[in-house]
């Protein structure tokens, strides 16, 4: 998203009443205040707020003075006024500022200690001007659009679009220490074995290849197949029979299902290759493995 798509959310200020608080990460935000002005000539006198009141400008130019200190601002900045800071907007009359606006309380109700992107709210040193937009754009958009349609579900999809749009501001304001993690170490192959095991389990009844799986996860098919052996130790094709007749086994418990319906739900064509991977596997055959209800002891 761009700014082009903050200037056309002039239904931000629909959310009134729609989106009233949220939480995220340990913290709540109460909505307090949207807005979004048009770029024309306007001013908002000194004054503060009980609540953090956050600005995003996306065309023209104007200043931002808070406290002592005047800032130049304009088109891809977001400035912040944090409670009890006083401050002063006032657009430029040859280049009319335009922004979209937002205002909310910030509190933690669980956690929230230490440092972290809540950081750029709750310290009071921290910047107030900031070119760092991240999703903002995005949640602006998102918001407006979602508040001037509301379906079923709205309410979860605002709660949601809100959580971001704070999460972003706190971001937007935060020194980078308090953003840095420690590096994620990321493993994709256990994540890569499981989506070929649920490739596998999804498409027992049908005809499944290496070649197929390899495709689902978009791996060679030496390379899944590797893969899938170092993850569960064993080859896709055996397992696949395992899991065939695993579910075979369970299919038969039903008295209603044919050894032929059993055979074919499991991906066998004909029953007498199925009868003899059955007793192969449970050591007796199907119809045998029925009678005595998957027991060994009658």
């Amino acid at each position: 998203m761009t700014l082009a798509s903050v200037a056309a959310a002039e239904r931000f200020v629909d959310l009134a009443g729609l989106l009233e608080s949220c939480e995220i990460g340990g913290f709540r935000a109460d909505f307090v205040s949207w807005g979004h002005y048009r770029p024309e000539y306007w001013r908002n006198y000194w004054h503060s707020h009980s609540f953090h009141e956050v600005c995003l400008a996306y065309a023209g130019a104007g200043r931002f003075n808070s406290g002592t200190t005047q800032y130049d601002v304009g088109a891809g900045d977001v400035f912040l006024a944090r409670p009890g800071d006083v401050h002063e907007i006032e657009s430029s009359r040859s280049e009319p500022l335009g922004i979209a606006f937002w205002g909310f309380t910030f509190r933690p109700v669980s956690g929230g200690s230490g440092s972290g992107w809540w950081s750029g709210l709750t310290r009071s040193d921290g910047p107030v001007v900031s070119r760092r937009l991240g999703g903002l754009p995005a949640a602006v958009a998102a918001l407006a659009a979602e508040a001037a349609a509301p379906r079923s579900g709205y309410r979860e999809s605002l709660a949601s679009f809100g959580a971001a749009l704070v999460l972003d501001t706190a971001r937007a304001f935060a020194q980078d220490e308090d953003l840095s993690v420690e590096p994620i170490v990321r493993d994709r192959g256990p994540v890569v074995v499981e989506a070929m095991q649920r490739h596998l389990l999804d498409n027992l009844a049908r005809p499944v290849t290496v070649r197929e799986v390899a495709a689902a996860v978009h791996l060679s098919e030496r390379h899944a197949e590797r893969l899938f052996r170092q993850g569960t130790g064993a080859s896709m094709m055996s397992t696949l029979r395992r899991l065939r007749l695993e579910l075979a086994a369970q299919l038969l418990l039903d008295p209603a299902a044919t050894v032929t319906e059993v055979a074919r739900a499991c991906g066998y064509s004909d029953v007498r290759p199925f009868s003899t991977a059955f007793r192969r596997h449970h050591g007796k055959p199907p119809t045998a493995f029925r009678q005595t209800g998957g027991t060994s002891f009658l």
